[in-house]
């Protein structure tokens, strides 16, 4: 069987220009603190972190949004209905595909406060007034939520986009997800995860240190299959879709799909 070599070392180089941009945002996000007298934030590995990651993913949107609208995601978006619970908006790239006729109510969740003011522009820009409501607290903050009236079995629709790669417990947060999931509700999802190519994976496990430290916690190594199966029932688990086969060394395949809790669990 043919290693295609070149194929594989191009593919596996790629991940040297967002970290090359990742470096260049966390030490641009420490100048800018030292300038504004905000000293505090640059011995802080958390606060470099987050403002690094907003430079690097607003520096970088363009390329993203371009990636995004070639994907499955401006078909999978819209399958959002009800009370909608979205993860990581990040700038509020997805905000364009709601359907505004079958979304009553959508809460973001955004732990990362630089993103807050890109939101509201496009909720704005996107007629969602009144309609949307950013949180900026994690998925984890289950008190915070519930005094927003996101409790157990009360979203109808949660959209996950290429969030459950950062979290710090993934297995943990799809549990959580599939608790706030009423019976019948679906969890929309599109995310990289680990290959399944061996020679693959051990380039991916090469670059993930430097990446995560970088680029928002993101981790290339996840088996996301697993960690959203292992959520609890699904009716429709055979039903996820992938581009693995037509990027068979690509350090990012997605996976994605609707899948839908069950009425009677």
């Amino acid at each position: 069987m043919p290693w295609h070599l070149k194929e594989r070392f191009a593919n596996y180089y790629q991940a040297w220009e967002p970290i090359q941009y990742g470096i260049w945002a966390v030490y641009a996000g420490a100048k800018k603190s030292f300038r504004e007298g905000r000293y505090r934030d640059i011995f802080s590995i958390p606060s470099l972190q987050d403002s690094g990651f907003y430079l690097w993913f607003t520096t970088l949107n363009e390329h993203m949004v371009n990636f995004e609208s070639m994907s499955v995601l401006p078909i999978l978006v819209p399958a959002v209905s009800g009370v909608v619970l979205e993860l990581g908006p990040g700038v509020g790239n997805q905000l364009c595909r709601f359907d505004k006729t079958k979304v009553t109510r959508v809460v973001g969740v955004e732990p990362n406060a630089h993103f807050a003011p890109d939101v509201a522009r496009n909720v704005q820009a996107h007629g969602l007034e009144g309609v949307y409501e950013l949180l900026t607290c994690g998925i984890e903050d289950s008190d915070v939520l519930e005094k927003h009236g996101i409790g157990a079995e009360s979203v109808d629709s949660i959209l996950s986009v290429q969030v459950l790669c950062s979290v710090a417990d993934p297995r943990a947060v799809v549990r959580e997800l599939y608790r706030l999931l009423k019976p019948g509700g679906r969890l929309v999802f599109w995310e990289h995860h680990r290959s399944s190519d061996w020679a693959t994976v051990v380039a991916q496990y090469f670059w993930n240190p430097l990446w995560r430290s970088l680029i928002g916690g993101c981790n290339l190594t996840r088996d996301m299959k697993a960690i959203i199966a292992g959520a609890g029932p699904w009716e429709n688990l055979d039903s996820l879709e992938g581009d693995e086969k037509e990027k068979p060394w690509g350090l990012m395949p997605r996976v994605w799909g609707e899948l839908v809790k069950p009425k009677q669990t």
